[in-house]
Formats: C-alpha cells, structure tokens, sequence
C-alpha cells in the first residue's frame, strides 16, 4: 500500500507493499490543562541494531513505552529462534528480528535480541510491533504455517505468507515467549500481522488481505469471495492464557479494502484503517455503499461492551478523493483520534488550510476527529510547514494527549536535527518528522525534525513512537554499519541497514 519498495526487496506478493506504519498504542497523556508533554529540543541518541547488516531495515517499526523501547527490523538474517540467539550468521534470509532496548537515566542499553519460535527465511517477523509495560507483540505477515488460534504447529509451511503474532512477556529483565497467535481461519496471502496494537490484557491483530465477504462481528469467515478486503481480530488474555474474542470486518465489506491495514486500540476503543476503501462520501456516517472514489480509504471506530464489539462509527476524510489513501496510519488515544492518508495532493500548509485542489501529488495530510460521547466530528486537517508533492506527510502517526507527531518519510531537505532549513530538496526522500500540539481544539506545529546526519534515501519519519517526553523516529534504510548506541553515524556502509533516532 504505501510504497512498492517493499515488494521488490522481498517476496513476491500479490499486493506488493510490505511494510506498517510506527506504533498506534495508547500512551499517557499529558495533564488535564491540556499542556504539551513533549517539546522537542535535541536528538538524546542513535541506536543501531547489534548485529548490523546491509538490507536489514532496523527501525521499519517502534514501539516506545516508558523506558522502553522495541525496534523491528523485518529484514533481519540470522536463524536463530527465541531469546538471546545466535544473530551472527545470515542463514535464514529475511527471517526477521526484534530488538529491545532500556533506559537507565539518561543512557540506554540492549536488553534483548528477540526472533520467533519457528523464525524461516521470508517471515518477515518485526513488520509491526507493539509494547505495554511488560508484554511485546510482534507481527510476522510472511509466516507460513497453517495453524489456528493459539499454540498450534508452527512447523509447516502449507499457508504461505497466511502470517502469524508473537507474544513476549518480561519478568524483571528476562523475556520469553508466552504465545503463538494464528487466525481462526488461516489462509495462504492473508497477511496477518501486517498491523498490530495492545493495551493491557486485549490484542488487535490486522489481516489486511484477508479475503471473505462477511461483514460486521463474527460472520461468516469461511469464503474468498472478497479478495483482499481484510480483516481483524481481538484476542483476550486471562492470566497466561490468550483467546480470540471477535472476527471484525468493515460494515462495508468489498473486495481490495484493504481493512486492517493500521489499527489502533485502547481501552475499549478500536479504530481500523482501511486506507484502500472506495467511497465518495466525507465526514461521519455518510454513504459507504459506493466505490467512486477508488482507493480514497476509510476508518473504523468500534467500540466494547462487556465482551461484545458494535461499530460506532466510520469516518472519512473531509476532502475524500481518489488516492489518498485515508486511514493507512491510525493514532488513537482518549476520545481523540489521528488518521494519516500519505496520498492527499493538496497544497496547503498548516492547520486548516485549503483542502480543495491537487497541486501537490501525494504530499500527505492528517486528521484529527475528537469523540464527545457517542459522536464523532473532525477537529483538525493538519498539512505539513512546507507541503511538497511525494513528501507522505502522514505515512505515520503517533498520539499522546495533547501532542501529535507526524512522520513524513519521503521529505527531501537537507536539514539536520531541529527546526532547520526546510525549504530545499537537496536529500531526496531523507524523511522528515513534524510535531503538533494542541491548546484547547486549537492545533499548531511545534517542531520539525530531521535526522542529526540527514542523508539521501534514509525514510527518517517512516515509523514514530511517542511516549511523554520521549519521542522516538525510525529511518528503515539509513545506511552506516554502527552497532548499539550511538556509534558513528557517518559512514554508509552498511546500505539499508537502518536506524533509530531519540529525541527528548
């Protein structure tokens, strides 16, 4: 969905785009003065993978809770499984990693190398990750067995790329698998964990090209007569044991949706994004029974009762139109919720600007909708400073409270670090991040950030994580062959190997 890049660097998928938006999980919120809990003043840290290789993609997903922090790298080599592996050998192709990193202070340190259970070649494990205090889900859409529900056998390979999510717990300092999680209906090419969101004892996992024609709660799951119409489902733990509560699909089921491409849960709250949903309608509950507006993207708010999930609403951009690609990155946190669609063209800047023409292809916009009650209404259109056409000004999006960050992986400045010199194009696609807060309803920029060595190709802003006072930014193809903590930064050695910045 989001960038083909993705497709030619990996497998051959039917859809191409391979890759999910930073983490959508609820963080807490600043005071109830509606005071930012974030203002950004200087990057604290560089971190690289330990093992460091060429096209291993470190930081295509974060995840930042607290004093912690989880990075995937989905491209990551080693064979090794479980915790704490042998990652020094490139045996099993593309298998995927996930690495976490504490803070003491100010200083962090790795304090797990986490791969799957069953980690192959081609599983792409860490595509998406998502942390609460001591628990870790991560995403492998590239995973192949055809297992279902929980714990089942992992060891075949008959329902490839049908995906698989991986829950880690951690006592004290050591971590260790406490699940294996499979859809209740697993198919070949369904990608489930493409996305992923936790919150307390409740998981969300995305399948965004699963294929049936069912609609609403817990239909009927069973047909492939919507190809790639996507799907979710919620899975409960009770103590140390994990079941699924809910099989969820849009109200408006149609073939190449895309349902489930972001999600974003908290409390008992969840939102879907779909960003290639089809209709022409704006605004709150409008007309979703038409397909006229090809790829203009949806969202989904359903909400928990006890045990049983309603749809409360669904939402569509302001401006909908063709392309934009409304709800590929969600953000949910409260009764407020921020959408990114990467493929809005217009050329506004700012808040509120002019969303009504298309002078800049694919430059990005978000939203932002407040709930008061059982009813949803727009507060916000957010632009990037300097809006540029193929900028995916909210490519990624990450809420806590009244801040807001938006990541634009395809800006093309030269700038470095903070609130420098925006207006160039001299590093084509280096990424850029941009940080809002609100005062009131009233929304404004704070900060644009860039990375301290501002390089070419880098998709600095693909994946944001923000958490109080920490905001965390992943740039996927950096490419220096530094280790751990902020190694030398000035070197592109290691093509693709990937980084992640902290800013505080």
């Amino acid at each position: 969905m989001k960038r083909l890049l993705h497709a030619a660097l990996i497998i051959s998928a039917p859809l191409g785009l391979l890759a999910c938006s930073g983490d959508r999980d609820r963080v807490p919120g600043p005071s109830d003065e509606g005071e930012s809990s974030f203002q950004a003043s200087e990057q604290t840290n560089y971190i690289k993978a330990s093992n460091t290789d060429p096209e291993d993609f470190f930081g295509e997903s974060v995840s930042l809770d607290g004093d912690t922090l989880v990075v995937g790298a989905y491209l990551e080599d080693s064979s090794a499984t479980g915790i704490d592996g042998n990652q020094n050998n490139n045996d099993a192709a593309y298998s995927g990693a996930v690495y976490v990193f504490v803070r003491d202070g100010d200083t962090w340190t790795q304090q797990a190398y986490i791969k799957a259970s069953n980690a192959e070649a081609g599983d792409l494990f860490g595509n998406s990750v998502s942390l609460d205090g001591d628990t870790l889900v991560v995403g492998a859409l590239g995973e192949d067995s055809n297992a279902t529900g929980i714990d089942g056998d992992q060891n075949n390979n008959d329902a490839s790329t049908s995906g698989a999510a991986y829950v880690f717990v951690r006592d004290g300092d050591t971590w260790t698998q406490q699940a294996y999680i499979k859809a209740s209906t697993t198919d070949a090419f369904d990608y489930f964990g493409y996305s992923v969101s936790l919150d307390g004892d409740t998981l969300v996992v995305g399948a965004y090209l699963e294929d049936s024609s069912a609609t609403g709660i817990d239909g009927n799951q069973n047909n492939n007569d919507a190809a790639y119409s996507g799907a979710v489902y919620v899975f409960v733990r009770d103590g140390d044991t994990w079941t699924q509560q809910a099989y969820i699909k849009a109200s408006n089921t149609d073939p190449e949706d895309y349902f489930g491409e972001s999600v974003s849960l908290d409390g008992d709250t969840l939102v879907v994004g779909a960003g290639a949903e089809g209709s022409n309608a704006t605004g709150i509950d409008g007309n979703q029974n038409n397909n006229d507006a090809q790829s203009s993207g949806a969202v989904y708010v359903f909400v928990r009762d006890g045990d049983t999930w309603t749809q409360q609403a669904y939402i569509k951009a302001s401006n909908a139109e063709a392309g934009d690609l409304f709800g590929n990155s969600v953000s949910l946190d409260g009764d407020t919720l921020v959408v990114g669609a990467l493929g809005e063209d217009s050329n506004a800047t700012g808040i509120d600007g002019d969303q009504n023409n298309n002078d800049a292809s694919t430059s990005g916009a978000a939203y932002v909708f407040v709930r008061d009650g059982d009813t949803w209404t727009q507060q916000a259109y957010i632009k990037a400073s300097t809006t540029d056409a193929f900028d995916y000004f909210g490519e990624s999006v990450s809420l806590d409270g009244d801040t807001l960050v938006v990541g634009a992986g395809d800006e093309d400045s030269s700038a470095t670090g903070i609130d420098g010199d925006q207006n160039n194009n001299d590093a084509s696609t280096s990424g850029a991040a941009y940080v809002f807060v609100r005062d009131g309803d009233t929304w404004t920029q704070q900060a644009y950030i860039k990375a301290s060595t501002t390089d070419a190709f880098d998709y600095f802003g693909y994946s944001v994580s923000l958490d109080g006072d920490t905001l965390v930014v992943g740039a996927y193809l950096e490419d220096s062959s530094a280790t751990g903590i902020d190694g030398n930064q000035n070197n592109n050695d290691a093509a693709y190997s990937g980084a992640v910045y902290v800013f505080k």
